[in-house]
C-alpha cells in the first residue's frame, strides 16, 4: 500500500499539471478575442471568423478564470458585457447580412462586424452552446453592481428571444438550422448526440418552448449497443458524451430512457470513455501509438483529405470530420483535448493518459495547451515521432478543457447551472427525476 506522503505528492503533481493545462487552455479566450465586441475566433488562424459555440464556451470559462485567478472579476465582467451588448444590438432579421434571426445566430461571424460569413446557417446547436454560456454568466455574476445586474438582464432577454418552436419547422424534432437562401436544413436532431442541451434549453423556455413531445421524438431515435462487453447509449465521437455535460450535472438524474436502462447520462459517458480506451488497446486498424494511454477519437481536425500508402497499407486520411470509435471513421488522428474533457467521468484512466501526453511533449512549443490533434500514422517530412500535428487550436476544444477540469476539481459550472430556473424546468419537462433535482 503506498505511503500517505507518496500519495499526497502524486496528488500535488496532478493538481499542478491540471492547473497549468487549464490556465494555458484558458489563454485562448484571452488572446483570440475581439475586446470591442467580445467575439471569439473559431480557431487560431489569422483572419479566421468567430464561432458562436466558442463564444458560449468563453462565457462559461470566464467564471473559472476568475475563481482560479487567471482573470480579474472586473475583466471578466467587461468581456461578458461586451458579448451580451453585442448580441443585444446586432442586426437581427431574415436578411442574409445579419447576425441572427428568431433568437438564433449564424454559426460563423466576422470578428469585427459580427455579421454572417461563408453563407453559413443559423445553427440550433451552436446557439444552444452560446445561450448556455450566457446563462452561466447570469448565474455567476450576482454582485450588486450596475454591470453585473446588466449581465443578468441581457442574458435573460437573449435566452427568452430564441423561438425554439419555429426551429422545429413543423416537425417533432428540432432542425439543424436555417439559411435565408434555402430555408430550413433537411436534417433534424435525431439519435443521441450533442443536441441534448438543445432540447433541455428549448423545453425550459418561458416564451417559445419546445413541446414535451419533441423530447420523446428525439429519444425514440436512440441506439443502445453492446460493444466490448459494455452496454451503452451509443455515439461514436467522444465529444458527444461531453459537451452537454460541460453545463449539466447528470449524476443521479434520469429521464424515462435512462430509467429503463437503470443508469444515467453521466454513467453512460463514463462507459463511452472506457470503450474509447479499449478500442485503442485493441487497435483493430493497426494505427501507430494507439494504446491504453494514447487514445481520444472525436470530431476533429485531420491531415487529409488524402490517400497514402503507409507501410504497405493503403490509408485514407480525412480533414475535419466526426471521427468515432469503435465503428469509425478512424484514420489514426487523436485529440488530446477530448481525453481531458472526459476527466470527470473516468479520472482513473484519463489522468494517466494526460501524464503520457505530457511525456510526449504535446504542449510544446505552441500556446494554449495541447495541440488540437495529432496523427502518428500519417507520414511527414522531416520525420517526427508523433507524425502530423494540427497547426491550430479551436475554441470548441479549449472550452471543454477549461470547464471539465473545473467540474472535476470543484463542480463549479454544474453548481451554477443547478441554480438556473430555465434548465430546471427543461429537465423536469423532459422527464428527469431523482438526485439533486429532488433536493
Amino acid at each position: 500500500m503506498p505511503e500517505p506522503e507518496l500519495i499526497a505528492s502524486e496528488q500535488s503533481e496532478q493538481d499542478e499539471l491540471l492547473s497549468s493545462l487549464q490556465q494555458e487552455s484558458f489563454a485562448y479566450f484571452v488572446h483570440e478575442a475581439n475586446p470591442a465586441n467580445g467575439l471569439i475566433r473559431d480557431k487560431s488562424r489569422p483572419d479566421w471568423p468567430a464561432s458562436i459555440a466558442a463564444i458560449g464556451l468563453a462565457l462559461a470559462a470566464y467564471p473559472v478564470g476568475v475563481e482560479r485567478g487567471f482573470m480579474t472579476r472586473n475583466e471578466a465582467v467587461k468581456r461578458t458585457l461586451a458579448v451580451l451588448r453585442f448580441f443585444t444590438n446586432a442586426p437581427h432579421g431574415p436578411g442574409s447580412d445579419a447576425t441572427g434571426y428568431k433568437g438564433f445566430y449564424y454559426h460563423f461571424l466576422d470578428m469585427n462586424t459580427g455579421r454572417r460569413v461563408w453563407n453559413c446557417e443559423l445553427s440550433s446547436v451552436d446557439t444552444a452552446f452560446l445561450l448556455a454560456g450566457m446563462l452561466v454568466a447570469q448565474a455567476y455574476f450576482r454582485h450588486e453592481t450596475a454591470e453585473e445586474e446588466e449581465i443578468g438582464k441581457l442574458a435573460d432577454a437573449l435566452y427568452r428571444r430564441a423561438d425554439w418552436h419555429w426551429m422545429q419547422n413543423g416537425k417533432a424534432a428540432v432542425s439543424h438550422g436555417w439559411t435565408p437562401e434555402k430555408g430550413f436544413l433537411p436534417y433534424q436532431w435525431k439519435g443521441y448526440d450533442e443536441a441534448l442541451i438543445i432540447y433541455l434549453l428549448g423545453l425550459g423556455s418561458p416564451t417559445h418552448p419546445l413541446p414535451e413531445e419533441s423530447y420523446t421524438a428525439w429519444t425514440s431515435t436512440y441506439t443502445w449497443k453492446k460493444t466490448y462487453d459494455v452496454e451503452l447509449l451509443y455515439a461514436g465521437p467522444l465529444f458527444v458524451h461531453q459537451l452537454s455535460h460541460a453545463w449539466i450535472d447528470f449524476r443521479g438524474i434520469r429521464d424515462s430512457f435512462m430509467r429503463e436502462h437503470d443508469m444515467d447520462y453521466f454513467e453512460n459517458s463514463r462507459r463511452a470513455t472506457f470503450v474509447q480506451q479499449r478500442y485503442a488497446k485493441v487497435n483493430p486498424l493497426e494505427f501507430e501509438n494507439y494504446n491504453e494511454h494514447c487514445w481520444g477519437i472525436t470530431s476533429s481536425d485531420g491531415p487529409g483529405p488524402v490517400t497514402e500508402q503507409v507501410k504497405g497499407i493503403l490509408r485514407v486520411f480525412y480533414d475535419y470530420i466526426a471521427r468515432g470509435a469503435p465503428y469509425g471513421p478512424d484514420d489514426g488522428t487523436l485529440a488530446p483535448w477530448a481525453v481531458v474533457a472526459s476527466l470527470p467521468f473516468a479520472p482513473e484512466i484519463v489522468l494517466p493518459t494526460i501524464e503520457n501526453f505530457e511525456r510526449m511533449s504535446l504542449r510544446k512549443p505552441r500556446m494554449y495547451g495541447y495541440k488540437a490533434t495529432f496523427n502518428p500514422t500519417f507520414p511527414v517530412e522531416p520525420n517526427r515521432e508523433f507524425g502530423w500535428v494540427s497547426l491550430y487550436h479551436f475554441g470548441l476544444n479549449q472550452g471543454p478543457i477549461v470547464i471539465m477540469i473545473e467540474n472535476y476539481r470543484s463542480g463549479l459550472l454544474w453548481s451554477l447551472m443547478r441554480e438556473c430556473p430555465y434548465l430546471l424546468t427543461g429537465l423536469r419537462r423532459a422527464g428527469f427525476r431523482g438526485g439533486w433535482l429532488e433536493s
